[in-house]
Protein backbone atom coordinates (compact mmCIF):
# COMPACT_ATOMS: atom_id res chain seq x y z
CA UNK A 1 0.00 0.00 0.00
CA UNK A 2 1.37 3.38 -1.03
CA UNK A 3 1.89 6.18 1.50
CA UNK A 4 1.22 9.73 0.34
CA UNK A 5 3.66 12.42 1.44
CA UNK A 6 3.47 16.14 0.79
CA UNK A 7 6.34 17.53 -1.28
CA UNK A 8 7.22 21.23 -1.29
CA UNK A 9 9.97 21.73 -3.91
CA UNK A 10 10.77 25.21 -2.63
CA UNK A 11 12.80 28.00 -4.21
CA UNK A 12 16.19 28.35 -5.89
CA UNK A 13 17.97 24.99 -5.82
CA UNK A 14 15.02 23.43 -3.99
CA UNK A 15 13.42 21.79 -7.05
CA UNK A 16 16.82 20.43 -8.14
CA UNK A 17 17.64 18.72 -4.86
CA UNK A 18 14.07 17.60 -4.14
CA UNK A 19 13.85 15.96 -7.57
CA UNK A 20 17.15 14.16 -6.91
CA UNK A 21 15.87 12.93 -3.55
CA UNK A 22 12.58 11.64 -4.94
CA UNK A 23 14.48 9.64 -7.57
CA UNK A 24 16.49 8.02 -4.79
CA UNK A 25 13.38 7.25 -2.74
CA UNK A 26 11.76 5.67 -5.79
CA UNK A 27 14.84 3.60 -6.60
CA UNK A 28 14.94 2.37 -2.99
CA UNK A 29 11.39 1.03 -3.40
CA UNK A 30 9.75 3.31 -0.85
CA UNK A 31 6.46 3.22 -2.79
CA UNK A 32 5.44 6.78 -2.01
CA UNK A 33 2.77 8.81 -3.74
CA UNK A 34 3.67 12.50 -3.90
CA UNK A 35 1.26 15.38 -3.39
CA UNK A 36 3.02 18.53 -4.53
CA UNK A 37 2.40 21.89 -2.88
CA UNK A 38 3.84 25.39 -3.27
CA UNK A 39 5.36 27.72 -0.70
CA UNK A 40 7.80 30.60 -0.81
CA UNK A 41 8.48 32.77 -3.85
CA UNK A 42 7.08 30.15 -6.23
CA UNK A 43 3.78 30.25 -4.35
CA UNK A 44 3.83 34.05 -4.18
CA UNK A 45 4.14 34.24 -7.97
CA UNK A 46 1.28 31.76 -8.52
CA UNK A 47 -1.16 32.72 -5.77
CA UNK A 48 -0.05 36.01 -4.26
CA UNK A 49 0.66 34.22 -0.95
CA UNK A 50 3.88 32.80 0.47
CA UNK A 51 2.00 30.05 2.27
CA UNK A 52 -1.33 29.25 0.60
CA UNK A 53 -4.14 27.52 2.45
CA UNK A 54 -3.99 24.64 -0.06
CA UNK A 55 -0.41 23.95 1.07
CA UNK A 56 -1.39 23.99 4.75
CA UNK A 57 -4.21 21.55 3.93
CA UNK A 58 -1.81 19.20 2.11
CA UNK A 59 0.61 19.19 5.03
CA UNK A 60 -2.22 18.44 7.46
CA UNK A 61 -3.65 15.71 5.23
CA UNK A 62 -0.55 13.54 4.93
CA UNK A 63 1.68 11.87 7.56
CA UNK A 64 4.88 13.64 6.53
CA UNK A 65 6.15 16.50 4.37
CA UNK A 66 9.47 16.75 2.52
CA UNK A 67 10.47 20.37 1.93
CA UNK A 68 13.13 22.15 -0.06
CA UNK A 69 14.58 25.51 1.04
CA UNK A 70 12.19 28.46 0.93
CA UNK A 71 12.85 32.16 0.40
CA UNK A 72 11.07 34.75 2.52
CA UNK A 73 11.41 38.22 0.95
CA UNK A 74 13.60 40.39 3.18
CA UNK A 75 12.45 43.79 4.37
CA UNK A 76 8.96 43.59 2.90
CA UNK A 77 6.97 42.81 6.02
CA UNK A 78 6.70 39.05 5.43
CA UNK A 79 6.92 36.65 8.37
CA UNK A 80 9.41 33.78 8.02
CA UNK A 81 7.67 30.89 6.27
CA UNK A 82 9.53 28.30 8.31
CA UNK A 83 8.55 29.99 11.57
CA UNK A 84 4.94 30.23 10.36
CA UNK A 85 4.86 26.51 9.54
CA UNK A 86 6.30 25.55 12.92
CA UNK A 87 3.79 27.67 14.78
CA UNK A 88 0.77 26.68 12.66
CA UNK A 89 1.37 22.94 13.09
CA UNK A 90 2.93 23.21 16.57
CA UNK A 91 6.11 21.51 15.36
CA UNK A 92 7.79 21.98 18.71
CA UNK A 93 10.80 19.69 18.22
CA UNK A 94 13.55 20.52 15.76
CA UNK A 95 16.05 17.67 15.26
CA UNK A 96 19.37 18.51 13.65
CA UNK A 97 21.72 15.50 13.58
CA UNK A 98 25.28 15.81 12.31
CA UNK A 99 27.51 12.84 11.59
CA UNK A 100 30.96 12.63 10.08
CA UNK A 101 31.26 11.23 6.56
CA UNK A 102 34.58 9.90 5.33
CA UNK A 103 35.65 11.64 2.16
CA UNK A 104 34.63 15.15 3.14
CA UNK A 105 36.98 18.02 3.88
CA UNK A 106 35.73 18.38 7.47
CA UNK A 107 38.19 19.00 10.30
CA UNK A 108 36.82 16.20 12.49
CA UNK A 109 36.31 12.51 11.81
CA UNK A 110 34.14 11.05 14.58
CA UNK A 111 31.30 13.49 15.13
CA UNK A 112 27.85 12.14 15.97
CA UNK A 113 25.74 14.83 17.66
CA UNK A 114 22.01 15.52 17.68
CA UNK A 115 20.85 19.02 18.55
CA UNK A 116 17.24 19.10 19.72
CA UNK A 117 15.91 22.62 19.62
CA UNK A 118 12.65 23.91 21.02
CA UNK A 119 10.96 25.21 17.91
CA UNK A 120 8.06 27.47 18.89
CA UNK A 121 8.98 29.63 21.89
CA UNK A 122 11.85 31.85 23.05
CA UNK A 123 13.09 34.74 20.97
CA UNK A 124 11.49 33.31 17.82
CA UNK A 125 7.98 33.40 19.26
CA UNK A 126 7.38 36.76 17.58
CA UNK A 127 5.93 38.29 20.73
CA UNK A 128 6.22 42.00 21.46
CA UNK A 129 8.27 43.00 18.44
CA UNK A 130 8.10 46.81 18.42
CA UNK A 131 10.20 49.54 16.85
CA UNK A 132 9.69 53.06 18.15
CA UNK A 133 8.28 55.68 15.78
CA UNK A 134 11.62 57.46 15.63
CA UNK A 135 13.49 54.22 14.90
CA UNK A 136 15.76 54.65 17.89
CA UNK A 137 14.53 51.75 20.00
CA UNK A 138 13.43 48.17 19.32
CA UNK A 139 12.02 45.52 21.62
CA UNK A 140 11.08 41.86 21.47
CA UNK A 141 9.80 39.45 24.09
CA UNK A 142 11.22 35.99 24.82
CA UNK A 143 8.68 33.62 26.33
CA UNK A 144 9.43 30.20 27.81
CA UNK A 145 6.64 28.06 29.25
CA UNK A 146 6.91 25.11 31.59
CA UNK A 147 4.90 23.02 29.13
CA UNK A 148 7.20 23.92 26.25
CA UNK A 149 10.35 23.19 28.26
CA UNK A 150 8.99 19.90 29.60
CA UNK A 151 7.98 18.48 26.25
CA UNK A 152 11.24 19.34 24.46
CA UNK A 153 13.47 18.03 27.26
CA UNK A 154 11.41 14.86 27.58
CA UNK A 155 11.55 14.48 23.79
CA UNK A 156 15.35 14.60 24.00
CA UNK A 157 15.58 11.97 26.74
CA UNK A 158 13.11 9.67 25.01
CA UNK A 159 15.11 9.93 21.79
CA UNK A 160 18.35 9.26 23.67
CA UNK A 161 16.87 6.17 25.30
CA UNK A 162 15.34 4.91 22.05
CA UNK A 163 18.56 5.32 20.08
CA UNK A 164 20.88 4.05 22.79
CA UNK A 165 22.53 7.40 23.35
CA UNK A 166 24.51 7.89 26.53
CA UNK A 167 24.31 11.59 27.44
CA UNK A 168 22.00 14.59 27.22
CA UNK A 169 23.40 18.10 27.65
CA UNK A 170 20.92 20.85 28.58
CA UNK A 171 22.23 24.16 27.24
CA UNK A 172 21.17 27.44 28.85
CA UNK A 173 22.17 30.96 29.91
CA UNK A 174 20.48 30.92 33.31
CA UNK A 175 23.32 32.86 34.93
CA UNK A 176 22.17 35.97 33.02
CA UNK A 177 18.68 35.19 31.68
CA UNK A 178 17.46 34.15 35.09
CA UNK A 179 13.75 34.08 34.25
CA UNK A 180 13.48 32.43 30.82
CA UNK A 181 16.65 30.35 30.70
CA UNK A 182 16.30 29.80 34.42
CA UNK A 183 12.90 28.15 33.97
CA UNK A 184 14.25 25.98 31.15
CA UNK A 185 17.14 24.81 33.33
CA UNK A 186 14.88 24.13 36.32
CA UNK A 187 12.59 21.97 34.19
CA UNK A 188 15.56 20.21 32.54
CA UNK A 189 16.86 19.20 35.96
CA UNK A 190 13.46 17.82 36.96
CA UNK A 191 13.12 15.76 33.78
CA UNK A 192 16.72 14.50 34.00
CA UNK A 193 15.95 12.94 37.37
CA UNK A 194 13.39 10.70 35.67
CA UNK A 195 16.06 9.15 33.41
CA UNK A 196 18.78 7.74 35.70
CA UNK A 197 19.96 5.43 32.90
CA UNK A 198 21.15 8.42 30.84
CA UNK A 199 24.01 10.71 31.86
CA UNK A 200 22.84 14.30 32.26
CA UNK A 201 24.83 17.50 32.23
CA UNK A 202 24.05 21.20 32.03
CA UNK A 203 26.22 23.80 30.37
CA UNK A 204 26.15 27.52 29.63
CA UNK A 205 25.77 28.20 25.91
CA UNK A 206 29.01 30.14 25.42
CA UNK A 207 30.98 27.32 27.06
CA UNK A 208 29.27 24.85 24.72
CA UNK A 209 30.38 26.87 21.69
CA UNK A 210 33.98 26.82 22.89
CA UNK A 211 33.97 23.11 23.71
CA UNK A 212 32.29 22.16 20.43
CA UNK A 213 35.23 23.71 18.62
CA UNK A 214 37.89 22.28 20.92
CA UNK A 215 36.52 18.83 21.71
CA UNK A 216 33.19 18.10 20.01
CA UNK A 217 33.43 14.36 20.66
CA UNK A 218 32.30 14.95 24.24
CA UNK A 219 28.75 15.81 23.08
CA UNK A 220 26.00 13.34 22.25
CA UNK A 221 22.50 14.84 22.51
CA UNK A 222 22.11 18.60 23.04
CA UNK A 223 18.74 20.04 24.08
CA UNK A 224 18.15 23.76 24.27
CA UNK A 225 15.89 26.69 23.58
CA UNK A 226 15.04 28.14 20.18
CA UNK A 227 17.68 30.81 19.57
CA UNK A 228 20.55 28.86 21.12
CA UNK A 229 19.53 25.75 19.19
CA UNK A 230 19.52 27.64 15.89
CA UNK A 231 23.08 28.86 16.45
CA UNK A 232 24.49 25.64 17.92
CA UNK A 233 23.05 23.40 15.22
CA UNK A 234 24.74 25.48 12.51
CA UNK A 235 28.00 25.34 14.46
CA UNK A 236 27.66 21.55 14.63
CA UNK A 237 27.05 21.42 10.87
CA UNK A 238 30.37 23.20 10.40
CA UNK A 239 32.12 20.41 12.28
CA UNK A 240 31.16 17.83 9.63
CA UNK A 241 31.58 19.90 6.48
CA UNK A 242 28.80 22.48 6.37
CA UNK A 243 25.06 22.88 5.95
CA UNK A 244 25.11 20.76 2.80
CA UNK A 245 25.48 17.73 5.09
CA UNK A 246 22.94 18.76 7.73
CA UNK A 247 19.28 17.74 7.61
CA UNK A 248 16.46 18.96 9.81
CA UNK A 249 13.21 17.51 11.12
CA UNK A 250 10.36 19.55 12.59
CA UNK A 251 8.09 17.27 14.60
CA UNK A 252 4.82 17.83 16.41
CA UNK A 253 2.10 15.60 17.77
CA UNK A 254 0.14 15.56 14.50
CA UNK A 255 2.49 16.63 11.69
CA UNK A 256 6.14 16.45 10.69
CA UNK A 257 8.19 18.36 8.11
CA UNK A 258 11.63 17.20 6.95
CA UNK A 259 13.95 19.54 5.13
CA UNK A 260 17.29 20.76 3.93
CA UNK A 261 18.37 23.37 6.47
CA UNK A 262 20.46 25.52 4.12
CA UNK A 263 19.22 28.38 1.99
CA UNK A 264 17.80 28.41 -1.52
CA UNK A 265 21.05 29.54 -3.24
CA UNK A 266 19.31 31.11 -6.27
CA UNK A 267 22.67 31.92 -7.88
CA UNK A 268 23.28 28.23 -8.67
CA UNK A 269 19.68 27.12 -9.28
CA UNK A 270 19.25 25.03 -12.40
CA UNK A 271 23.01 24.82 -13.02
CA UNK A 272 23.52 21.20 -11.87
CA UNK A 273 25.82 22.35 -9.07
CA UNK A 274 23.82 21.86 -5.86
CA UNK A 275 24.69 19.17 -3.35
CA UNK A 276 21.43 17.32 -2.50
CA UNK A 277 22.83 15.50 0.56
CA UNK A 278 21.06 17.67 3.15
CA UNK A 279 17.59 16.94 1.82
CA UNK A 280 18.47 13.28 1.16
CA UNK A 281 19.42 12.98 4.82
CA UNK A 282 16.18 14.79 5.69
CA UNK A 283 14.32 12.13 3.71
CA UNK A 284 16.17 9.47 5.70
CA UNK A 285 14.87 11.14 8.88
CA UNK A 286 11.40 10.99 7.35
CA UNK A 287 11.74 7.28 6.63
CA UNK A 288 12.77 6.64 10.22
CA UNK A 289 9.81 8.68 11.45
CA UNK A 290 7.48 6.58 9.27
CA UNK A 291 8.93 3.33 10.61
CA UNK A 292 10.77 2.50 7.36
CA UNK A 293 14.15 1.86 8.97
CA UNK A 294 15.34 -0.68 6.39
CA UNK A 295 14.88 1.79 3.55
CA UNK A 296 16.58 4.50 5.60
CA UNK A 297 19.61 2.29 6.26
CA UNK A 298 19.96 1.31 2.59
CA UNK A 299 19.91 4.91 1.39
CA UNK A 300 22.30 6.08 4.12
CA UNK A 301 24.72 3.28 3.23
CA UNK A 302 24.63 4.31 -0.44
CA UNK A 303 25.20 7.99 0.37
CA UNK A 304 28.03 7.13 2.76
CA UNK A 305 29.74 4.96 0.16
CA UNK A 306 29.50 7.56 -2.61
CA UNK A 307 30.93 10.34 -0.43
CA UNK A 308 33.72 8.11 0.89
CA UNK A 309 34.71 6.98 -2.60
CA UNK A 310 34.51 10.47 -4.10
CA UNK A 311 32.56 8.99 -7.00
CA UNK A 312 30.95 11.94 -8.84
CA UNK A 313 30.59 14.00 -5.67
CA UNK A 314 29.75 17.70 -5.92
CA UNK A 315 32.32 20.45 -5.72
CA UNK A 316 31.68 21.33 -2.08
CA UNK A 317 32.60 17.72 -1.28
CA UNK A 318 35.85 17.99 -3.22
CA UNK A 319 34.58 16.31 -6.40
CA UNK A 320 33.81 17.46 -9.92
CA UNK A 321 30.30 16.04 -10.30
CA UNK A 322 27.01 17.85 -10.36
CA UNK A 323 23.64 17.20 -8.76
CA UNK A 324 22.66 14.73 -11.48
CA UNK A 325 25.93 12.78 -11.45
CA UNK A 326 26.02 12.56 -7.66
CA UNK A 327 22.41 11.36 -7.57
CA UNK A 328 23.09 8.75 -10.24
CA UNK A 329 26.06 7.41 -8.25
CA UNK A 330 23.77 6.88 -5.24
CA UNK A 331 21.10 5.24 -7.42
CA UNK A 332 23.68 2.83 -8.81
CA UNK A 333 24.64 1.78 -5.26
CA UNK A 334 21.00 1.12 -4.48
Amino acid sequence: MSTTITVIPGDGIGPDIIDATLKILDKAGCNFTYEYADAGLSALEKTGELLPQATLDAIARNPATLKGPLTTPVGEGFTSINVSLRKHFNLYANLRPVKSFKGTQARYEDIDIITIRENTEGMYSGLGQVVSDDGQEAQAVSQITRQGAERIVRFAYELARREGRKKVTAVHKANILKSTSGLFLKVAREIAAEYPDIQSEEMIVDAVCMKLVMNPEQFDVIVTTNLFGDILSDLCAGLVGGLGLAPGANIGDQSAIFEAVHGSAPDIAGKNLANPTSVILGAIQMLEYLGMQDHAKRILAAVTDVIASGDRTTRDLGGTGGTTEFTQAIIERL
